[in-house]
């Protein structure tokens, strides 16, 4: 599947780049093999991935074969989002 950014998405991206070194081939990496895929709010699916000591959640959507990443974010409570299962 191709991956397809949104300006949101990248702008996000670049700004977790200078805060934690988030890299866009990271979060690509993250959306394909995600630790967890979760529905999200409005049933949108967010993607988790546990690292640098937090969560990156990556929500999306997948249209005609393609995963397109509507934004993204880094958060240290991994405990409110991260089930067990």
């Amino acid at each position: 599947m191709k991956i397809v950014w949104t300006k949101h998405a990248e702008d996000r991206q670049k700004e977790w780049e200078k805060k934690l070194g988030i890299t866009k081939q990271e979060v690509e990496n993250a959306l394909n093999i995600p630790g967890q895929t979760v529905p999200g709010d409005m049933g949108v699916p967010v993607a988790r991935k546990k690292t640098r000591n937090g969560l990156l959640r990556i929500p999306f959507r997948e249209i005609d074969e393609n995963l397109k990443i509507l934004t993204l974010y880094w958060t240290s409570k991994v405990e409110k989002y991260w089930k067990e299962e």
